[in-house]
C-alpha cells in the first residue's frame, strides 16, 4: 500500500511562491518512503478507466449489444436529386480538372485558376467571398460536396446576380439550366414532381449501360476495319 501525502496541508504551512512550493513537496515526498504523486496514480486511474471502457465497448460490439460507430457515406445522386447522373458526372469530371493537387479539394489558388480558365478572373477577397459562400466545414477549401452546393444554389435561385458562384455555374460547360435566378427553381420543382426519383435513377442507369454498350460496338468495328486495312497492306 501507498501513503500519499496531504498537499493541503503542505500548502498551509509552507505558503511560498508555487515554484518554491512545488519544489517543497517533491522534496518532502522523496524522503518519505512508499509514497507516490497524486497525480501519478490520477493518471493511471484514469487511463485504466479508458481502456476498460473501451474494451467493455468492444465485447458490446462483438456480442451485437451495440452498434459500432460508422462514418457517414456522402452519396451524391440521393442528395442533390434535383440533377441527373449525367450532370453529376459532369460536375465531377470539372471537379477533378481543376483539384491539381489531387487531394479532394479546391482550395484557393485552384479556384482562382478555374476562375481565369473561365474568363471570369476574380479578385483574391471575390475567391476568398466565393469559398466562403458554401463552405460549411469552415476548412477554407471546397470539397466534391461544397462544390456541388454552387449549382445547387444557383438552380434553386439561392445565389445573388453579382455572386461569383453564380458565374462560375453559368459560364461551366454543365447544363443545369440556370435560367436565371427564379426560372431555374420553377423548371427543377416541374422535373421533380413529374418524374419519380427512383424510375429517373433507373432510366438513367439503363442509358449509361446502353451508351457502353454502344461504344464497345463502334470499338469492335473500328479494330475489325483496322485488322481488315493492315491484311490489305500485307498481301
Amino acid at each position: 500500500m501507498f501513503t500519499v501525502f496531504d498537499i493541503s496541508a503542505g500548502v498551509e504551512i509552507l505558503q511560498p511562491t508555487k515554484e518554491g512550493l512545488y519544489i517543497a513537496i517533491q522534496r518532502r515526498l522523496s524522503q518519505e518512503p512508499g509514497v507516490e504523486f497524486v497525480e501519478r496514480s490520477c493518471l493511471t486511474a484514469s487511463a485504466g478507466a479508458e481502456l476498460s471502457a473501451k474494451l467493455a465497448r468492444r465485447h458490446d460490439i462483438n456480442e451485437g449489444a451495440a452498434q459500432p460507430c460508422r462514418a457517414a457515406v456522402f452519396n451524391p445522386y440521393t442528395e442533390f436529386k434535383e440533377f441527373s447522373r449525367r450532370q453529376i458526372k459532369e460536375m465531377e469530371r470539372m471537379f477533378r480538372l481543376y483539384d491539381s493537387g489531387r487531394d479532394g479539394y479546391i482550395d484557393l489558388m485552384e479556384l482562382k485558376l478555374m476562375m481565369e480558365k473561365l474568363g471570369a478572373p476574380q479578385t483574391h477577397l471575390g475567391l476568398k467571398n466565393m469559398i466562403k459562400e458554401v463552405d460549411e466545414d469552415f476548412d477554407g477549401k471546397l470539397s466534391f460536396r461544397e462544390f456541388l452546393l454552387i449549382f445547387h444554389k444557383a438552380a434553386a435561385g439561392e445565389l445573388e446576380e453579382d455572386s461569383g458562384l453564380l458565374t462560375l455555374a453559368k459560364l461551366s460547360e454543365i447544363d443545369v439550366s440556370i435560367e436565371g435566378v427564379k426560372g431555374a427553381k420553377n423548371f427543377f420543382e416541374a422535373k421533380v414532381q413529374a418524374l419519380s426519383s427512383a424510375s429517373k435513377f433507373e432510366a438513367e442507369i439503363r442509358a449509361e449501360q446502353d451508351e457502353r454498350k454502344r461504344e464497345e460496338e463502334e470499338r469492335k468495328h473500328r479494330r475489325a476495319a483496322f485488322r481488315e486495312l493492315k491484311s490489305a497492306f500485307t498481301q
